[in-house]
């Protein structure tokens, strides 16, 4: 199980108030110029060139055979498409975006050492800001300011992200906490994410995954856009057969660890990735699992002790 777990206060919070999270150590980029939309859409899943200010999408960066090399937050603002992604996922990312931009009139910027990301979860996270300008939508987005500073508020399947200036972080963050935010760590913001059942790139996802392998066609891919590198794949896989795996939520009988193989009798059909205790259900977590092992499948977890119980991701069990 993992090594720390939410104190009693952030679990309330997460419940029935908002909890604040610093999300700074995620990868940030930002592409401008009159073809920004079009050199992006090029090179990722999703149709980007369809959105307008306010608006974003989650979309995945693939190999030319559809291979992951991470998913990303694509939001266009009034000035810029910015864009933010798991850190480890940065550096491949960049790469990819750049390659790409060749032909078009847009330029790529790096993002992350100049700003700050704070994540609000839970129900009143909304109440908490104040602000009506914000989409109802995931991935919606306003600016805004903040403790005398200006914001891009981002709407999230749990709250609201908070973007700001780095050098403006701890004002920011004062004012979160003296409108009735709760300071919170890492191991809440993952037990949310557990609970609904989202992968998280570098925990649950590598380079071996397609998107539909981890449930992300429906948010994250584009069946009617343009070109993009790693579509032939996607495409051939949605219209012409099923993946191998599929993400599944499992709920556990007892403690157990990442890395743990998860066996359907005498045959091994995932690993679990990702651990979290929720106070309702106790111990849960996530999985690429074979297809082969259907939903309500009890599994065994490492040695056997301890048995896992498949569910659809974001199934809320």
């Amino acid at each position: 199980m993992p090594d720390a777990s939410p104190s009693a206060a952030e679990i309330t919070a997460l419940r029935s108030g908002a909890a604040l999270i610093d999300r700074s150590g995620r990868g940030r980029l930002a592409l401008t110029g009159p073809q920004a939309k079009e050199a992006l859409s090029a090179v990722v899943t999703n149709e980007i060139e369809a959105l307008t200010p306010g608006r974003g999408c989650l979309a995945a960066c693939c190999t030319s055979k559809g291979r992951m090399l991470g998913d990303l937050r694509v939001l266009e603002t009034d000035d810029e498409l910015l864009v933010d992604m798991e850190r480890c996922a940065l550096q491949a990312i960049f790469d990819a975006v750049r390659h790409g931009l060749v032909g078009y009139d847009a330029e790529l910027h790096k993002r992350t050492l100049e700003t700050s990301l704070f994540s609000l979860i839970g129900p009143q996270s909304r109440a908490i800001l104040g602000d009506e300008k914000l989409g109802a939508h995931e991935d919606d987005n306003a600016a805004t300011d903040l403790g005398g500073w200006p914001v891009l508020l981002i709407a999230t399947d749990l709250g609201v992200d908070v973007l700001c200036a780095a050098d403006a972080a701890e004002a920011v963050r004062v004012a979160l906490l003296e409108q009735g935010a709760v300071a919170a760590g890492e191991p809440l913001a993952e037990l949310a994410r557990i609970e609904s059942g989202r992968p998280r790139y570098g925990v649950d996802l590598d380079e071996t995954v397609i998107p539909q392998e981890a449930g992300l066609n429906e948010r994250a891919v584009s069946f009617t856009k343009g070109c993009y590198v790693g579509q032939e794949t996607i495409a051939r896989l949605h219209y012409r057969g099923r993946p191998n795996r599929r993400l599944c939520s499992l709920r556990l009988s007892g403690e157990a660890e990442l890395g743990d193989a998860l066996s359907n009798g005498e045959r091994e059909v995932g690993t679990l990735t990702s651990i979290a205790h929720s106070p309702e259900n106790g111990p849960i977590g996530l999985a690429l699992i074979r297809r082969e092992a259907e939903d309500g499948t009890t599994l065994q977890v490492g040695d056997g002790a301890v048995e896992a119980k498949l569910f659809p991701a974001a199934s809320g069990h």
